[in-house]
């Protein structure tokens, strides 16, 4: 065999290793993102209840949210609040991206966010205090 035509072998030899390695690249990163998309992205937020006058839902217990929740007095919603201030569906909260987003279902003594009253659709941060009724929440991360 001449020069050449071994050079040319060791050059298809090459691309053909450089192709494999690029699929298998691929093919790795693809099965990776599987495996993460199967696992969730865990439970992004939860409402702990700082004060309840009437004890329902009882101070200290905590509820996942899921990225839409809705909040009232109502057996239906997410997150049911047995409080005479409160309305059917008093509140909704929607996770948009990486945000918490409160909305006042134009409930008759309002939701307030660390004391202001809502209007429209507000952020909430984690740590903020969302009151419905007389039932006062605090915005945490969820568990992982």
């Amino acid at each position: 065999m001449d020069g050449f035509l071994l050079s040319l072998w060791l050059l298809r030899l090459l691309f053909l290793a450089l192709l494999y390695g690029f699929l298998f690249a691929v093919a790795r990163i693809l099965v990776r993102d599987l495996r993460a998309a199967t696992r969730g992205p865990g439970e992004p937020g939860r409402l702990v209840v700082l004060s309840s006058p009437r004890g329902e839902p009882p101070a200290g217990s905590s509820y996942p949210l899921d990225a839409v929740t809705t909040v009232g007095r109502d057996l239906t919603n997410g997150i049911v609040v047995d409080d005479a201030f409160a309305s059917t569906e008093h509140a909704i909260l929607t996770f948009r991206g990486r945000v918490w987003y409160v909305e006042d279902r134009g409930s008759t003594n309002g939701t307030f966010v660390n004391g202001i009253p809502v209007e429209g659709a507000t952020a909430l941060g984690f740590g903020d205090e969302l009151q419905v009724g007389e039932v006062r929440f605090r915005l945490d991360r969820g568990r992982v």
